[in-house]
């Protein structure tokens, strides 16, 4: 099993940052699997935000991209999502999700292993 938790979320004005982080334990965990970041505002579908895989390659959403980045620390096993000039639409709950054999990186349904969510507000 894998376990994700996930910090970093808060209150933060518009056009402040934040950086979220993940972090992965877990016998079968592995520095191969692709690690992903989505997000779900109230009433609304979780939706892909960025993703970052085994090699480093990354992929972003339209809307984030050039104000979020996604890196990964491998020997802590952690990811982080920087974010940037947030935006209230930015607002929502923030899961981390690992993926053994991800190949539809913005694809929901490739990833095996989700952590409980991170809350971000963005309110002045």
């Amino acid at each position: 099993q894998v376990q994700l938790v996930e910090s970093g979320g808060g209150l933060v004005q518009p056009g402040g940052s934040l950086r979220l982080s993940c972090a992965a334990s877990g016998r079968t965990f592995s520095t191969t699997y692709a690690m992903g970041w989505f997000r779900q505002a109230p009433g609304k579908e979780r939706d892909f935000v960025a993703a970052i895989g085994w090699n480093a390659n990354t992929d972003y959403a339209d809307s984030v991209k050039g104000r979020f980045a996604i890196s990964r620390d491998f020997p802590k096993n952690t990811v982080y999502l920087q974010m940037a000039s947030l935006k209230p639409e930015d607002a929502a709950v923030y899961y981390c999700a690992a993926g053994a054999n991800v190949r539809l990186w913005r694809g929901m349904d490739e990833y095996d292993y989700w952590g409980q969510g991170t809350q971000v507000t963005v309110s002045s």
